[in-house]
């Protein structure tokens, strides 16, 4: 079922009416199509931040914010985190159904064909400084892998698509713990062909030359199920920012590549590192919870890990991951304090009419970088995490892109605000 335009609401300027079509998604969304509007009136509309603004029609996620619903591909989150592993997952967002086990076996056995890195690109991790923040490393090392491999650079056909996704979802796991072991000085560990996707990332985290890490499956399904619950987030900042690269007949590698640039920033893939240096503020200042939440209050310090863009309700990624910080910390046999201190910021705000009138509810932040803390990743690889776990819904999104036959380069329009017409004065005279 697709969505469709079937009726038309009034739209009044001056002593202009027009007719603007009312589009209908299947899950009863309803939008006012302004695609004419300018050409039929002369006016655009203005929508700071894109709150109101509708940018494609897509088939890939659905949420409701309201009622904390999150759907990928019409299979609810809980069902996916309850039964699904992460590359089923992925298969799911790119293919549009669940896969079958020929369709699975394929390709996981294309991310393990597609898992090396080319010899030429080990080079690359020696030029970037020891210091080097890993989503710069990220970036730039998916757009050079490119270069190892034009035959999928453009997208002739189905098998080409193909290659090109299994590449880029199996070799930004290589890349992310190569940057690591750099950044640390350690050599970089090659995968294992005999393992599983989140255990080989495991490995080439933390394996040493002749000490292999030995990946405990409660932390392996821990990982799969934080790599599900980011793989898709419907059209937020990075993958508007894939869409809007893919508009312009820019290559898959290049469009995920911007992906990870969106993601970077504090306030999209960064918010979790973000909850944990506020968690550890507070208990470096031994400040009582209710203290801190009093300066939240009077705006002298800001609440992460709590409310949300979209969501006016919990949102259900939250509720997963409390769950399975208690296991993983259980299991790893780890007396986290900023786990207690979540626990009780969560207990305490969600009791305080402040918070609850504004709808700051936990999200999905509160708990992940706890999550891969006691998992030893460390805090400047949470964002590249985060990454790892939504290239199966760039790559999606990309693909719904370039399959539309109606698609257009993405040009937003402005508002000028700036000088009216002046003149030229030279430098002398200024």
């Amino acid at each position: 079922m697709t969505a469709t335009a079937s009726e038309t609401t009034k739209l009044n300027l001056g002593d202009k009416e027009i007719d603007l079509p009312i589009v209908v998604g299947t899950e009863n969304e309803r939008g006012l199509d302004i695609s004419k509007l300018r050409a039929q009136t002369g006016y655009i509309t203005l929508d700071d931040g894109y709150g109101n603004t509708g940018s494609c029609k897509s088939a890939i996620t659905y949420i409701d914010g309201e009622n904390g619903i999150l759907r990928y591909r019409g299979i609810p989150i809980e069902q996916l985190a309850e039964n699904s592993t992460f590359i089923e997952t992925a298969l799911l967002l790119i293919d549009g159904e669940l896969p079958n086990e020929a369709r699975l076996t394929r390709f996981r056995g294309m991310l393990t064909d597609h898992e090396m890195l080319h010899e030429g690109l080990h080079k690359n991790f020696d030029g970037f400084p020891s210091n080097a923040h890993p989503m710069a490393i990220l970036s730039a090392m998916i757009n050079a892998v490119s270069c190892y491999h034009p035959d999928v650079m453009t997208m002739e056909d189905d098998t080409n698509f193909d290659s090109a996704a299994a590449r880029l979802i199996s070799k930004v796991r290589t890349i992310a713990a190569a940057a690591h072991k750099a950044s640390v000085g350690q050599p970089i560990i090659y995968p294992r062909p005999d393992f599983s996707y989140c255990n080989n990332f495991l490995h080439m985290m933390f394996s040493v030359p002749f000490k292999n890490y030995e990946p405990d499956p409660d932390v392996t399904k821990a990982l799969s199920l934080f790599l599900i619950l980011h793989a898709d987030h419907e059209q937020n900042c990075s993958t508007s920012t894939v869409k809007m690269v893919a508009s312009s007949g820019a290559n898959l590698f290049a469009s995920c590549s911007a992906g990870v640039c969106a993601l970077w920033g504090p306030k999209h893939g960064g918010a979790n590192m973000a909850v944990l240096k506020m968690l550890q503020y507070i208990k470096d200042q031994k400040m009582p919870m209710d203290k801190y939440l009093e300066r939240v209050r009077n705006k002298e310090e800001l609440l992460w890990g709590f409310g949300h863009r979209v969501y006016k309700s919990f949102d259900p990624r939250a509720k997963i991951l409390k769950g399975i910080a208690d296991i993983v910390l259980a299991k790893l046999g780890v007396q986290d304090p900023l786990l207690d201190m979540a626990r009780e910021l969560e207990e305490v705000a969600l009791n305080d009419s402040y918070f609850k009138d504004r709808n700051l509810y936990p999200n999905v932040d509160l708990y992940s970088g706890i999550i891969l803390r006691a998992m030893g990743i460390p805090l400047e690889m949470f964002t590249v995490m985060f990454a790892i776990g939504r290239m199966p819904g760039w790559i999606a999104h990309w693909k719904e892109a370039y399959d539309n036959p109606t698609g257009r380069i993405a040009r937003p329009r402005q508002i000028y605000v700036g000088a009216n017409e002046r003149n030229y004065v030279p430098i002398e005279k200024r």
